[in-house]
């Protein structure tokens, strides 16, 4: 059987290549890494759908937002020398062009934060143990918002788009060509894993170091120590359990992305020694509840 299907992945793995080569003009190269970015959606389009996202999230009944100053003060703060080196950097026409707002949600138990097309930023408080200080959420926030005005998320939707219409295609041409049901079902299954195994997580992957990569630039040059970045990922590190192999994971280990900070931060902090440093202070303290659980979640998450 494994002969077989060889065989038809061979024959018919012409079908996404067709569909790559006729979606080509919406090819681009990120600025920084110079990695070819595949994007068929408009960016008016991702970034209205980031504000719907994020009006959706701020009238959910179930989110609190923080009336606390010491926990919204600090996000704040970091935002908005984090937008001011965006508005300095090799994204700058994207930066100057979002509608930039900041919320802070009162959610202990979450360590998350995430920033949408369009430059809608979300902090839970849950978050601020892992960044511990100013610094830390610096190297979070820039992460996220890398994320955005890199159009990543426009990337994964434009990589799902041209997936799912080459299952499609498979699917046709096997109910054309006579064959077994039980064989093409099977087929249609590894093709479903191969694309999700080898092409959708190795790009998220690629999407969450590139963001690390740039965030902690965008971190520095905002006035932060670069370095805090290691410490965050050292924390989530010892704070996590059970984790999914690395090729089975949207996100490169923790290991991974320490060894990858390590060998970034001498570009990282020769733009730090050159900045006017940032002021930095300890986050609030922060205790989740005891009768809820830790959350990473993986929206448009910090992971």
């Amino acid at each position: 059987m494994h002969v077989y299907l060889h065989s038809f992945i061979h024959q018919y793995g012409w079908i996404v290549g067709v569909l790559l080569l006729v979606f080509l003009p919406g090819c681009e190269t990120n600025p920084y890494t110079h990695r070819s970015q595949f994007l068929l959606m408009p960016t008016g389009y991702m970034n209205e759908m980031g504000a719907a996202q994020y009006g959706e999230v701020l009238q959910d009944p179930k989110v609190v937002l923080s009336k606390d100053p010491k926990e919204i003060e600090p996000v704040k703060r970091v935002a908005a020398r984090i937008i001011e080196a965006a508005k300095r950097s090799k994204y700058a026409q994207a930066a100057r062009e979002f509608k930039w707002e900041v919320t802070v949600i009162k959610d202990d138990a979450t360590k998350n934060a995430w920033a949408l097309p369009g430059g809608k930023i979300a902090v839970y408080t849950g978050i601020f143990p892992m960044a511990k200080n100013e610094a830390g959420l610096a190297a979070i926030m820039g992460h996220e918002v890398v994320h955005a005005l890199a159009q990543h998320g426009g990337e994964r939707m434009s990589q799902g788009l041209v997936a799912q219409l080459g299952m499609t295609a498979a699917a046709i041409v096997l109910s054309t060509q006579g064959t077994n049901p039980a064989l093409g079902e099977l087929a249609m299954q590894a093709m479903g894993i191969g694309v999700q195994a080898g092409v959708l997580l190795p790009f998220s992957r690629k999407h969450e170091s590139e963001a690390d990569y740039i965030g902690v630039l965008l971190a520095a040059d905002a006035g932060y120590d670069p370095r805090e970045a290691i410490h965050i990922w050292e924390r989530m590190a010892a704070s996590s359990q059970g984790a999914p192999p690395e090729f089975l994971s949207t996100h490169p280990a923790h290991e991974t992305r320490i060894a990858d900070l390590t060998s970034w931060m001498p570009e990282a902090l020769e733009i730090y020694n050159q900045t006017p440093k940032a002021p930095v202070s300890e986050l609030p303290m922060i205790t989740p509840p005891p009768s809820q659980k830790s959350a990473l979640k993986t929206g448009a998450r910090f992971r």
